[in-house]
């Protein structure tokens, strides 16, 4: 988030604090993709995201004036998504792992989401494949993985802001997060034309997530630059990780649906009402 829009936000979370109901209003508004979205890629029924996000936007018009600003109102955001999230999991015994293909009509949806018309019709269908392996790829991953690659590659928080809103270190991120990308690099590999490597090769796609996170030093970048210049397997991995990871960072803010920004509204509206 760059400065301005940092500042522009601080002054809406100040302004609602001392009772502006449009200031607040505001500030909901522009989260409300950002938080439906955390919900879809963690609950993976569009009801359960609803619910989430409804949730989540009445607690912070509960809670807006007790905001002291000690971490970002991103990061406090997400946490209380996050535990809405939970929630609904504890709720549900049979908690199904959500899984997307080309067959499935979530799938269909996934696909569809990130429309290119500049693309013909084999690359328009190419492209469906690896968005749907991607979102399959994604809701496949166990829940503790999941959040940390949403939040730090789809939603764009930094590994200190993860770990502020998990409640755990910023290597546990680490850690959780090179697991993940991997893991979901690998579905998407095969879509991507990416060949088998050597079993003799170091590990070049944990190295890159590493090194994407600031966590490898200088000689070993050298030595895996030395290695990627001769292996084209290699080569090939580490790009497909970088198109993944491009993929994770190109899903758009979904439009949260009519009917669903009207309860929201109507929620928090009754409330307000009720306090004033």
């Amino acid at each position: 988030m760059d400065s301005a829009t940092s500042q522009t936000e601080q002054g809406l979370v100040e302004s609602a604090k001392s009772g502006d109901r449009r200031a607040l209003e505001r500030l909901l508004a522009r989260y409300q993709p950002h938080i439906y979205r955390f919900g879809m890629k963690m609950c993976g029924d569009p009801e359960d995201a609803k619910d989430v996000l409804q949730e989540t936007m009445l607690a912070v018009a509960r809670n807006v004036r007790d905001f002291r600003g000690g971490s970002s109102v991103t990061t406090w955001l997400y946490s209380i998504a996050r535990s809405f999230c939970i929630k609904k999991r504890r709720r549900s015994k049979f908690a199904p792992q959500h899984e997307a293909s080309l067959d499935s009509s979530d799938g269909q949806r996934e696909a569809r989401a990130v429309p290119d018309k500049a693309r013909g019709p084999d690359e328009e269908l190419a492209g469906r494949q690896i968005e749907a392996a991607l979102a399959g790829a994604i809701g496949e991953l166990a829940p503790m993985y999941r959040e940390v690659l949403v939040l730090r590659d789809v939603e764009g928080l930094s590994a200190p802001e993860v770990a502020e809103v998990l409640g755990i270190s910023v290597e546990a991120v680490k850690s959780r997060l090179h697991r993940a990308r991997v893991s979901v690099r690998n579905h998407v590999a095969p879509l991507l034309g990416v060949g088998a490597q050597s079993p003799k090769c170091p590990d070049v796609v944990t190295l890159l997530s590493k090194h994407m996170e600031g966590e490898i030093s200088a000689d070993v970048c050298a030595e895996m630059e030395r290695h990627l210049a001769s292996c084209p397997g290699c080569r090939g991995a580490c790009d497909s990780l970088r198109s993944t990871l491009a993929l994770c960072r190109g899903t758009p803010e979904p439009k949260v649906p009519g009917a669903v920004q009207e309860s929201v509204r109507m929620a928090v509206e009754s409330f307000l009402t009720s306090k004033s």
